[in-house]
């Protein structure tokens, strides 16, 4: 893997930790403002630590570990740079399965919030699919249907892959959900600044599965996707601290979000199908797409001000 490679990764990495934990921020900005000092303290500092080492670096490594036996525990962190041969078949015969997975996962996210999710409508048809929620549940069982069986023809580990890719969804959906209607009880309760902590980790890690799950996208590489979310999550930590209005005031962001999650899914989808993906393709996609919808977003603001 060339130096020029790396950089391109760790940057697209990183730029989609940002905006697919944009929700994730505001939540935890909104309870910490109903925190004691030291505890938005303790919570900045060594939640950080929880959320990029024994989280956006300890869960990749055990994803590619549990997907590829054949690998010991150092070795699913320095796979994708050894030049052992058994290593490099090991790691190519289960990339597939959890390419599949984490395609199925993206792809449920982003139809969740196209057909279910409230949301500044940024393209057009938006709107349609927002007014016909009902349809959201046919559309994924359907695409899961048709993964499958394609899959099957593949290899049923694939299919299996492909299942889990859709439980591991509606699981952390579950947490999310319970979340963000649980996010206005914490700011207005009683409860302890220990509980609104411990219950912060446990939104991060919820959230952090999007992140993680899309990096593979990007790459394989256990510490390129540790230095990529890690260097997101600081950014993400920063925008918590001081400039979550300032994001707010970027409608489509979100929009951004979601429509890269969509493109890295059908880029995992297609890999795990054996269709040659350039290295390059992911960043560059997710970079055009977060540009398009932030100069949107400007685009909006200025008129706003101008009326």
């Amino acid at each position: 893997m060339s130096l020029f490679s790396i950089i391109i990764i760790v940057a697209g990495l990183c730029l989609f930790e940002v905006i697919s934990s944009i929700d994730n921020a505001i939540i935890n900005a909104e309870v910490l403002s109903t925190m004691q000092a030291r505890a938005r303290r303790w919570f900045l500092i060594w939640g950080m630590v929880i959320a990029v080492f024994l989280i956006r670096g300890l869960l990749p490594w055990l994803i590619v570990w549990l997907a590829t036996p054949g690998l010991g525990p150092l070795e699913a962190i320095t796979a994708t740079f050894s030049s052992d041969p058994k290593v490099i078949e090991a790691v190519e015969k289960s990339a597939p399965m959890l390419l599949i997975g984490g395609g199925v996962f993206l792809i449920f996210l982003f139809f969740h919030w196209l057909f279910l999710e409230s949301k500044n409508f940024g393209l057009r048809g938006e709107k349609f699919f927002y007014k016909n929620g009902v349809w959201f549940y046919s559309v994924v069982s359907v695409i899961l249907a048709a993964v499958v069986w394609l899959a099957l023809g593949k290899d049923p580990l694939m299919a299996f892959g492909a299942v889990v890719g859709s439980t591991a969804f509606f699981i952390t959906h579950g947490f999310k959900q319970n979340a963000e209607q649980r996010e206005k009880d914490l700011s207005k309760s009683h409860l302890s600044d220990m509980s609104k902590i411990l219950y912060l980790e446990v939104i991060d890690a919820t959230f952090s599965i999007d992140g993680v799950l899309g990096a593979f996208a990007f790459t394989l590489s256990v510490p390129l996707i540790l230095i990529g979310n890690g260097i997101g999550a600081l950014v993400v930590r920063q925008v918590t601290i001081g400039n979550i209005d300032r994001i707010k005031k970027y409608l489509y962001l979100k929009n951004g979000a979601m429509y890269s999650i969509l493109f890295l899914g059908v880029i995992m989808l297609l890999d795990s199908f054996g269709w040659h993906v350039p290295s390059w393709l992911s960043p560059a996609v997710t970079f055009a797409v977060v540009i398009y919808f932030f100069q949107k977003s400007r685009w909006e603001n200025n008129k706003l001000l101008v009326k």
